[in-house]
């Protein structure tokens, strides 16, 4: 059983990675282990999603955790954290 997630990258993360697609997870998942699992594919995602940077996530648009699981298909954003003045 497959699990599709629709991939949103918002900010200088979408300048580097694009828009988004579409990821058949092969099961159940957590949003941190699709994070991992692009991070895996090797450059452009290994830096920009690497663990030690900020990388915000929502999961259906509600902020979530890294530990959120991932069990139908949804939405997965992935941001850096905003700053105003």
């Amino acid at each position: 059983m497959t699990i599709d997630v629709q991939l949103r990258f918002f900010a200088s993360l979408r300048e580097a990675l694009g828009e988004g697609e579409t990821l058949a997870l092969p099961g159940p998942s957590t949003v941190g282990g699709v994070r991992d699992l692009l991070i895996a594919r090797g450059e452009p995602y290994a830096t920009r999603l690497a663990r030690q940077k900020a990388v915000r996530a929502a999961l259906d648009q509600a902020m979530c955790a890294d530990d959120q699981p991932v069990t139908a298909p949804c939405e997965i954003a992935f941001f850096p954290p905003v700053t105003g003045g």
